[in-house]
């Protein structure tokens, strides 16, 4: 069972592919591209989180 703070495999290759691209796809740099990848997913997601408001998303009482 993966970590529930784990980004899919299927997201980082796809995101490594769209690295590789906009790259002019380069011959051996898999790691490299698929490492930056792994990177920015963890960024995006920490950043969402840094956003979301306390409490996981329960709005708080009205008054």
């Amino acid at each position: 069972m993966p970590a529930p703070d784990a980004i899919p495999f299927e997201q980082i290759r796809e995101r490594a592919y769209e690295l590789w691209e906009r790259n002019h796809r380069p011959e051996g740099f898999e790691i490299e591209f698929w490492l930056l990848a792994e990177r920015e997913l963890r960024k995006e997601r920490a950043r969402r989180n840094a956003d979301e408001p306390a409490g996981s998303g329960v709005e708080p009482p009205s008054r």
